[in-house]
């Protein structure tokens, strides 16, 4: 059947709005959805995406500094901001596991991947990981191991659940291989990362996601995504924005339905709109999508999944719940059709 799903991030700025979040995400999605772990990066920076992630990994130290996390490469205790981000993700996730004890249904986890990392975290020595070869491999092997661990923490907390999804986020990705990450100076751009090397830094991350028994996605919403890429590099789950894809995108997009793997568009505004679509209009965007493609709705809905075209966290806390509940609405009537 087709499902419902978010990104990641939700509106708010303290812990309670992070329990709102959580219920609002479990309680809109419904047995329509897939529900997720919520990022309110409103909180400050160890409670974004950079933050919860570099608060997983356990083998490099990174600090906050004024223009954003640096590595400290130290090799000591974790700095006292990775320790708060660790704190705090760690924290959510017993929410969560207080929230929904028995937990029998698919549940997903986001991080920020590898280049994603490597575009905004800066080195001990300044300017961007991406500037060093040598660092942004070290950053990516050591990301590979922290979401093992972080996926066996959530199956430990989830015993129960029949589908554990761990979403890596790369929204620098395109950015990153046109060469386009702007250095310390902001005179300058950083060099071109060849295909073959992006591939093989995203691909030790998914693999260790699936060794560790989730199923490993990409998201990337920028326009440009390489969706082939990310696929060669073992991802069984695409999310996009629909909006933004372009032809060899939609290649890539209907080859993965056709191979079994899931494609979560985004069809709903990420933003509060001014006229908020009905579900009957976003199916109608799907099954044109999948008439464009030549794919059967019937066939191919059992591995869609509907979601935002991007994280909520710009939204109203009002759109966001409004965005979620449309999303499954509109997976139960992509399932009738």
């Amino acid at each position: 059947m087709a499902l419902a799903t978010g990104v990641g991030s939700f509106p708010g700025t303290g812990q309670q709005d992070f329990d709102e979040a959580l219920r609002v995400v479990l309680g809109a999605l419904g047995e329509w959805g897939l529900p997720f772990l919520p990022e309110v990066p409103g909180r400050g920076a160890t409670a974004d995406l950079v933050g919860r992630t570099l608060g997983l990994v356990g083998e490099l130290d990174a600090d906050l500094q004024p223009a954003g996390w640096r590595l400290t490469g130290t090799g000591g205790a974790p700095p006292v901001d990775q320790r708060r981000a660790r704190s705090l993700l760690a924290q959510d996730l017993d929410t969560l596991e207080e929230q929904v004890g028995g937990y029998t249904r698919g549940f997903k986890v986001q991080v920020a991947g590898p280049w994603t990392l490597a575009a905004t975290v800066e080195r001990p020595r300044g300017d961007k990981v991406v500037a060093d070869h040598g660092a942004r491999r070290d950053l990516a092997q050591a990301l590979a191991v922290a979401v093992a661990d972080h996926v066996q923490d959530v199956r430990r907390r989830l015993p129960d659940a029949d589908r554990i999804v761990l979403q890596v986020d790369e929204p620098a990705l395109p950015a990153v291989l046109a060469g386009r990450i702007p250095t310390a100076s902001g005179f300058g751009r950083h060099r071109v990362v060849h295909p073959p090397e992006a591939s093989e830094a995203i691909g030790w991350v998914l693999e260790a996601v699936r060794d560790a028994g989730a199923e490993p996605w990409v998201h990337c919403c920028a326009p440009e995504a390489p969706l082939a890429l990310l696929r060669g590099a073992g991802a069984v789950g695409l999310v996009v924005d629909l909006s933004v894809v372009d032809a060899t995108g939609h290649d890539a997009l209907a080859g993965a339905l056709e191979a079994g793997e899931t494609v979560a568009l985004g069809v709903l505004p990420s933003t509060d709109p001014s006229t908020a679509p009905t579900d009957t209009e976003v199916v109608g965007s799907v099954r044109r999508w999948l008439d464009m493609l030549g794919l059967d709705p019937a066939a191919a809905a059992g591995r869609l999944v509907l979601s935002p075209t991007c994280g909520l966290g710009g939204a109203s806390p009002e759109w966001a719940r409004r965005a979620l509940e449309l999303a499954a609405s509109a997976a139960r009537i992509v399932e009738e059709a």
